[in-house]
């Protein structure tokens, strides 16, 4: 059922998102020069995909997990994707093409051991990843690898049709903000 909602809502969002995506995509284009950001991540059953979102972050940026890199990255562009959260619009794609959902755990990246660790060990990755989560509207980034793992296993356990759509909602409204950028400079 959620697989359902699931596509349904991802294709209307990528219709009816289409003016924002052409729109984000030529003021990223002149941001950074390369708009979309593609990136392997972990998903369902511990398989690769690749992850895409809009780029918040300069070209040089080294692959790390978000609260690994350095705020200084982040352009000035890329802090109005990340606090309206409109970096996250192209993975409504990953969503349709089912190597995504919704609502599920954020996907890590391939070199979050710790993390694969934990998640592997509470059966997290029998669901496909999210988009958001328990996690992140409570706002439990990737750099606490054990209660993100205990927070994706309690969401999953209680995951209904309603929770579904309350993360969703939460989101929509602004509540969590995501992982958190180091700011060292």
């Amino acid at each position: 059922m959620l697989r359902l909602f699931d596509v349904l809502l991802a294709l209307f969002g990528l219709i009816i998102g289409l003016p924002i995506f052409l729109v984000l995509m030529v003021i990223g284009f002149f941001d950074t020069g390369s708009p979309l950001f593609r990136q392997k991540r972990v998903g369902r059953s511990q398989k690769p995909f690749t992850l895409v979102k809009f780029r918040s972050m300069r070209l040089d940026t080294a692959s790390v997990a978000t609260h690994l890199a350095d705020s200084s990255a982040i352009t000035p562009f890329g802090h109005v994707l990340r606090r309206t959260k409109l970096d996250e619009l192209p993975q409504l794609w990953n969503v349709l093409k089912g190597e995504m959902s919704l609502v599920g755990p954020r996907p890590c990246l391939l070199s979050q051991e710790e993390l694969i660790t934990e998640r592997a060990a509470r059966g997290v990755f029998a669901a496909r990843p999210g988009i958001t989560g328990l996690a992140q509207v409570n706002e439990i980034d990737m750099s606490k690898p054990r209660l993100l793992a205990e927070t994706d296993q309690q969401m999953l356990h209680n995951l209904t049709v309603a929770a579904y759509f309350h993360y969703i909602i939460q989101t929509l409204q602004g509540k969590g903000k995501g992982d958190c950028v180091s700011q060292q400079n």
